[in-house]
């Protein structure tokens, strides 16, 4: 398989005056914020190509690709594990975009990356895999093909095509908040297995927030174990909640809420320096 160097991707510009929330997210941990540098990646002009009407894909029977399936692989000293099925897949997290720095190049799967196509990359899911992605802050959704392998930021979980970023209105941003559902050949979506316990304080994530959970145990005090560790500065960001995940229990470690991308890629690389190399983005 021909792996691709990590893609370098847009940033969200950064807001000028933060809220008490933000400036305390933007010191969490370690008390100063990561930069972050990142070359744009391009496009046509606007209004040079019609992408509203370029179709979804269409959920079909197709075999595992040849290229792009092994059982694992290695980018930037990480091991990716391949899933045998994307059956039950569904996430959510932050969508990256891909553009004419790759259009025309190989992908992990063989074929020739289109910018144009309706498509996407995803470090595990099997090549091919239909999914239906959703931007969580306007609604929008696409259903897309999954034929490339990336992105390798850290804090992303899937690189749209051109096209499917313009219909999902996360060009400008170069990152938007989505849910990722793989879908069977018959257009059947995958079931959610979380059931949140509804938060008797009142407060959670609003349109377009979300939350860094970077721990869930059976034992609340493990739980409080790790805010603790978490805990300054900042602890007013770091909560713990309760969900019921297949009829137990559990106890969620949570930073946030966040509504920035850029604030919560500076909370993921302070929370690496302290060796908290595993998270996830939840909107409950």
């Amino acid at each position: 398989m021909k792996r691709k160097s990590p893609r370098r991707l847009p940033a969200s510009p950064m807001v000028k005056h933060f809220s008490r929330l933000s400036l305390g997210l933007s010191i969490l941990v370690l008390g100063s914020a990561c930069s972050l540098v990142m070359e744009r990646d391009g496009g046509p002009r606007p209004g040079s190509v019609k992408t509203a009407q370029v179709p979804d894909a269409v959920p079909k029977f197709e075999p595992r690709s040849k290229y792009g399936n092994p059982e694992s692989y290695v980018v930037n000293g990480k091991r990716y594990f391949v899933m045998n099925d994307g059956s039950g897949y569904v996430e959510k997290g932050i969508a990256s975009w891909y553009g004419e720095q790759f259009h025309g190049r190989r992908t992990s799967s063989g074929e020739t990356y289109d910018m144009y196509a309706m498509t996407a990359a995803h470090k595990t899911l099997p090549l091919p895999t239909f999914v239906q992605v959703k931007n969580l802050k306007n609604a929008k959704q696409v259903i897309l093909r999954v034929n490339d392998r990336g992105p390798f930021h850290g804090n992303r979980i899937i690189d749209l095509s051109y096209t499917a970023a313009a219909k999902l209105d996360i060009l400008a941003a170069g990152t938007g908040l989505v849910e990722v559902r793989a879908l069977a050949p018959g257009g059947d979506v995958a079931r959610p297995v979380t059931t949140p316990i509804p938060d008797s304080s009142g407060t959670g994530a609003g349109a377009g927030s979300f939350y860094i959970q970077v721990g869930a145990f059976s034992s609340r005090a493990n739980a409080e174990a790790l805010r603790s560790r978490l805990s300054a500065p900042g602890a007013f960001l770091v909560s713990i909640s309760e969900a019921l995940i297949d009829g137990r229990i559990l106890y969620r470690v949570r930073i946030g809420p966040v509504d920035d991308i850029e604030i919560a890629d500076s909370i993921v690389a302070n929370l690496m320096t302290l060796g908290i190399n595993e998270h996830s983005i939840v909107t409950d």
